[in-house]
């Protein structure tokens, strides 16, 4: 029996709450008693033409990113230790991003309430978020975060999983048409720039590409970055990250899809290669590039089949649903920039999309709190003309 997108926002919104984890029960109902009882099928979200979120559907996603970002525990810090006076509780350690288990999730989090809420300005916890963010993104807290980020310790802290999310988060904020928008974007500056730092002092010195399904992805972190740079119109930064994913990836040829995905992926090596080379290629290298890397993706019949999660309890198991998403995004994208070439992609997209929105249940916190920042990237990639 199809499961319907409220099932899937309820098993998210427990997770993402990290209440009465303990008692199923009395876990069940709270969230019963939090959620609208309308039903949203996913069928929905796909249309003939266009997969999309409409203003209802944005209601009830918002719920997850706004509930999580201000649960400090669980949490895993992630941390390097110099000595005793490291040890603090998290909201200590980063004020403006302890929540939502882990601090990169926190990041994206954020950025799915930016997201939505510009999409959305009419959201029913508009104000909410509003004032959930100016909390979260002050100067105060920020500066606390650009405190952490300098400590002994701490240069490769996020590297570069957080720090791309960082990006993506502050290029929405500098896209935001609105007072609040330029407030938290100014306040963001000092975080962002230690970023652009790090990164462009990591770079020249990675001498290879980490081609892993998870977090290290370099091409993932090339991609989030490279869209940071042309929106900050950062010229000097962007210079660096086209000539390293040309170092890295121009050369490659028959990416090997039929070993994806590995056991805990979220990211495809393949498809995240596909997603910067498209980026920093014009039309006619590109075309003759992805001949050699990955052919049959101009194949009409193209087919991949979704990633199947076998246990939503499982943190590491349930990555596969942000596979599901995240290989959706690199199609649309693929789709969106050349649709005479890549437009029958939209079909597998969409397939992918919605395996994940249909039998996402189940799941940990773990799962709940990061996998809606994934699917409101996919919805927003879906979009044509953007």
């Amino acid at each position: 029996m199809k499961r319907t997108f409220l099932s899937l926002l309820l098993v998210l919104l427990i997770g993402c709450k990290g209440e009465n984890r303990d008692d199923p029960e009395n876990a069940t109902n709270a969230a019963s008693d939090s959620v609208s009882k309308s039903v949203i099928s996913i069928d929905a979200l796909i249309g003939s033409d266009a997969i999309a979120l409409n203003l209802e559907e944005a209601n009830k996603l918002v719920e997850l990113p706004l509930a999580c970002i201000n649960t400090e525990y669980p949490n895993k810090l992630g941390q390097t230790l110099g000595s005793e006076a490291d040890i603090k509780n998290p909201k200590i350690l980063h004020p403006a991003f302890y929540g939502c288990f882990d601090w990169h999730s926190s990041v994206h989090a954020h950025w799915s309430l930016v997201r939505l809420l510009k999409e959305f300005p009419k959201l029913d916890k508009a104000n909410d978020i509003k004032v959930a963010l100016q909390q979260s993104l002050s100067k105060e807290n920020i500066d606390a975060e650009v405190s952490y980020f300098r400590g002994e310790h701490n240069a490769d802290y996020e590297r570069t999983y957080g720090w791309a999310w960082l990006l993506k988060l502050d290029e929405e904020l500098r896209t935001w048409d609105s007072d609040l928008g330029v407030e938290l974007s100014k306040n963001m500056q000092p975080l962002t720039g230690i970023i652009v730092d790090r990164f462009s002092e990591f770079l020249p010195k990675l001498n290879y590409p980490i081609r892993v399904g998870e977090h290290t992805n370099t091409a993932f972190a090339l991609s989030f970055a490279h869209d940071y740079a042309v929106t900050a119109n950062n010229e000097n930064f962007l210079s660096i990250i086209e000539k390293r994913a040309k170092d890295y990836y121009l050369k490659d040829d028959n990416c090997p899809m039929s070993w994806e995905p590995s056991g805990f992926d979220f990211l495809s090596p393949c498809l995240e290669e596909v997603d910067i080379m498209r980026k920093v290629l014009p039309k006619a290298a590109f075309d003759l590039w992805i001949q050699d890397f990955m052919p049959d993706l101009k194949n009409k019949d193209f087919a991949l089949e979704p990633g199947e999660v076998s246990d939503r309890t499982d943190g590491k198991l349930v990555h596969l649903d942000g596979l599901n998403f995240s290989r959706a995004w690199v199609m649309y994208g693929l789709t969106n920039q050349y649709p005479e070439i890549y437009g029958h992609l939209k079909k597998v997209a969409d397939q992918h999309v919605s395996s994940s929105f249909n039998n996402l249940t189940g799941d940990s916190y773990e799962g709940g709190h990061w996998l809606g920042s994934f699917a409101i990237y996919a919805l927003q990639e879906a979009k044509v003309n953007k």
